[in-house]
């Protein structure tokens, strides 16, 4: 019996498929209609095996996020600017909150620090336990920290528009000659630069360089229910079971230890209140979109 050839897709684009066999060959593929009739993709980050000319089989994953299509993630970088533009702390929250839900590992790298100091997110998200990567340019010391974090994973570097993403990934490995582009002050944001979610191969893994955007919608990446929301912020665990009401959503409930948290201090207030924005939009979604999920 033919079991076919396993392989890892790389790129996605207009119906063709850059397949890496273990064997290190790359394959130019189409897939199979039967995907398209069962309403499955194939994406890049996906193991897939290959028959007779086309990818006939794709293996479960682990996860795989909306948009921009890609799967089996490790880690997630999170390119985080102190300026032009400034740091979107929502933006950020929403971001972690999707790895929190998809069991991504969430890592921010902080940048432009030549051009302004930004201590508030080493303080708000190292206390969490998320590594907070400052990548001064100059020194090799937090390239060097990434570069161990996505050693022989899968990984994807995303961020708001005009944060950086393209740059840092060309001072990690000059090699990829990632074509970048400079800030437009007419917008307040970076030009699109990254046309196609594409894995590259680094450090003995993957990774992906994703589209920049402007502003985040939570379910382009995954669709988080209002009651499964406060499983992604990580700070609220210690105060599990421990709200005078057993189904506390800690928005505004009368004894919520989450609040009180928030007032001591304990918790970050900017963290309770992209909380409290994603649980209104989360309350908004339609069956639809659940079952789509």
């Amino acid at each position: 019996m033919d079991n076919g050839i396993k392989g890892l897709i790389l790129e996605s684009l207009g119906g063709l498929y850059t397949v890496e066999t273990e064997d290190g060959e790359l394959l130019k593929l189409k897939a199979r209609g039967i995907f398209r009739k069962d309403g499955l993709s194939p994406c890049a980050g996906d193991r897939c095996v290959v028959r007779e000319g086309v990818i006939s089989g794709i293996e479960e994953r682990k996860n795989s996020i909306i948009r921009p299509p890609l799967a089996n993630l490790d880690v997630m970088v999170f390119v985080v600017s102190t300026c032009e533009p400034a740091p979107n702390l929502t933006l950020l929250d929403k971001f972690i909150a999707v790895c929190e839900y998809k069991s991504i590992e969430p890592v921010i790298a902080v940048t432009k620090v030549d051009l302004k100091a930004n201590e508030m997110i080493p303080e708000i998200y190292g206390k969490i336990g998320i590594s907070v990567v400052v990548c001064d340019y100059g020194s090799s010391e937090g390239l060097d920290i990434i570069r161990e974090k996505i050693r022989g994973r899968i990984c994807a570097f995303t961020g708001n528009t005009g944060a950086g993403k393209s740059t840092l990934l060309n001072h990690l490995a000059p090699e990829l000659e990632i074509k970048t582009a400079e800030i437009s002050h007419k917008l307040g944001r970076g030009r699109h630069t990254t046309r196609v979610s594409r894995l590259y191969k680094l450090f003995d893994g993957y990774a992906a360089d994703t589209p920049g955007f402007s502003s985040f919608d939570t379910m382009q990446y995954a669709v988080i229910l209002k009651d499964e929301l406060k499983n992604c912020f990580r700070e609220f665990e210690e105060y599990e079971g421990k709200c005078r009401f057993a189904d506390c959503s800690h928005i505004k409930e009368k004894g919520c230890e989450v609040l009180e948290a928030v007032k001591r201090g304990d918790i970050a207030r900017s963290r309770h209140e992209s909380y409290c924005q994603m649980y209104e939009e989360a309350k908004n979604i339609k069956e639809w979109e659940i079952n789509g999920r």
